[in-house]
């Protein structure tokens, strides 16, 4: 099916592309989340090699501070069974889950962040989800032109 990209937020207080870059080997299971268009996102359309655009929300400025890589297959997020786990769902059921996440890797990070309001300026994104009003959403597609945009404009 070929390549696909995406963006993925997240608050870099709470999981940050440096924290990734920590890991052993580098690499974490995306879990948390409890969106079902995201879920459907990480379980529907994501592949092994897919690349990753690495968003830094709820900070000042916020921005894609870098490069990362779907290295695992969808499958269920476990933290949804775990009761003492933030991201608990009763209604979630093993033999039935709801939730699903994908392992990320770090591949690199950006020399400069692409902040959200020099991705407004850029009129090759004029298009990009992240940029359409009202869209919240912590995962979202992006073409190959934008992400090459992207990464021309942080690396």
């Amino acid at each position: 099916m070929g390549k696909h990209y995406w963006l993925m937020k997240s608050e870099p207080d709470t999981f940050s592309l440096q924290d990734l870059k920590e890991r052993p080997q580098q690499r974490e299971p995306w879990d948390g989340v409890r969106n079902y268009q995201a879920r459907n996102f990480m379980r529907d359309g994501m592949s092994v090699g897919d690349g990753i655009l690495f968003y830094h929300s709820n900070t000042k400025p916020p921005g894609i501070v870098g490069l990362a890589e779907v290295v695992s297959e969808a499958y269920p997020d476990p933290t949804a069974f775990d009761k003492k786990s933030k991201y608990y769902d009763e209604k979630s059921d093993p033999s039935n889950p709801r939730w699903f996440l994908v392992d990320v890797a770090y591949r690199k990070g950006f020399k400069h962040q692409v902040s959200l309001e020099a991705m407004k300026g850029m009129s090759e994104l004029a298009e990009m989800k992240v940029l359409q009003k009202g869209n919240r959403l912590s995962i979202t597609p992006v073409s190959e032109s934008e992400y090459k945009a992207i990464c021309a404009a942080g690396l």
